[in-house]
């Protein structure tokens, strides 16, 4: 009798691939989680144990708290009236640029931006029809879920936190959340966050058409107009080929006009660069196929505030900001969740890092 022998074939390590349902399922199931944690938290847990807070009142002079912002590297400040005793908005780098554009419109007045007050401000945005001072706020103890729809609904990309006394319910003004604090959060506390594999082309976020850019030679004032115009906060700064360079961003502004010198405006950008802070952290990019899961891992890792999408040859092809990403997590994709509906969209201005070119 013949002896037969038979063959094994090899079992071939294979790594599994989630097909699309998949991926589908689990995006919708990470937003789902998300949203829900967001509801499980109040704005006060954003918090960290120990915080600094500065409060400008609003008879300060404006040159004074500029120099007060760059000495302490913030770019933000939350106002108090104190004849009112009552939270008067958050001062942020736009309505030092609303100042600008306030005196170039008018330069017969340029001899009295040094007795110019905060108190003032609102009349500034009046008289060159830009949106008035932030005044929305949120107590500390609302959902976090609820403080992110105020925000989005606002456009803002932060809202301060407003308690009251107990006794004669004066407001308090206890700190400021930013967008990135809030991602931030989500992205070290919640798992669920490794669900969102898709990519950001497939979740369609971010801006990629009419957006506003600037070379090396722009003079720094039209780089300023294109900022208040366009209400956003960084201008894609580009060489002849469209190949991205570096970013402009309205915080550079202050650091160009301290000490009252209105006079650099005149700059441009290549030559206003040079004077940036070295604490500059530079350009984050990233590709339109890149997962919102990584852009996740990467604010939880580094400080950011934007995304520049470029090509593979660097041309810029859109920005994503953080309002962009934070809308999404509250609004986008069918998650089977409760149904919301604010007044207004998210900001649209606009992983790796690229630094910065100057």
């Amino acid at each position: 009798m013949e002896s037969s022998t038979s063959s094994r074939i090899p079992i071939q390590d294979v790594q599994f691939q989630p097909t699309e349902d998949i991926i589908d399922m689990e995006q919708r199931e990470g937003v789902k989680a998300i949203r829900a944690f967001l509801r499980g938290k109040t704005a006060y847990d954003v918090l960290p144990v120990s915080f600094r807070l500065l409060v400008l009142d609003t008879s300060l002079l404006v040159r004074k708290s500029l120099n007060i912002l760059i000495q302490n590297g913030i770019v933000s400040a939350p106002l108090w009236n104190s004849r009112s005793s009552k939270f008067a908005g958050l001062l942020t780098s736009s309505d030092y640029i609303n100042v600008i554009q306030y005196y170039y419109q008018n330069p017969e007045k340029m001899d009295k931006i040094d007795q110019f007050t905060l108190d003032g401000l609102r009349d500034v945005e009046r008289a060159i029809g830009m949106q008035p001072l932030e005044t929305i706020s949120v107590h500390p103890f609302k959902r976090l879920y609820d403080a992110c729809l105020k925000m989005v609904a606002s456009k803002g990309r932060r809202i301060p936190l407003i308690d009251y006394e107990e006794e004669n319910k004066r407001e308090i003004v206890l700190s400021v959340l930013t967008q990135y604090r809030i991602l931030k959060f989500v992205a070290q506390n919640c798992k669920e966050t490794r669900m969102l594999r898709k990519s950001l082309k497939d979740l369609n976020i971010g801006v990629y058409s009419n957006l506003a850019t600037a070379t090396m030679d722009t003079p720094v004032i039209d780089v300023i107009h294109l900022l208040a115009s366009k209400g956003v906060s960084s201008i894609p700064i580009l060489d002849n080929d469209g190949v991205l360079q570096n970013i402009y961003e309205s915080i550079d502004v202050l650091t160009l006009i301290k000490g009252g010198i209105y006079n650099d405006l005149k700059l441009t950008v290549g030559e206003a660069l040079m004077r940036r802070s070295e604490e500059f952290e530079g350009v984050y990019t990233c590709t339109d196929q890149d997962r919102l899961d990584t852009v996740m891992d990467t604010i939880r890792r580094s400080r950011l505030h934007r995304l520049i999408v470029v090509d593979t040859d660097g041309k810029l092809q859109g920005i994503v900001t953080l309002g962009d990403i934070l809308q999404y997590l509250l609004l986008g994709d069918s998650a089977g969740d409760e149904s919301t509906t604010i007044s207004g969209n998210g900001s649209k201005e606009s992983v790796n890092n690229v630094g910065d070119s100057t």
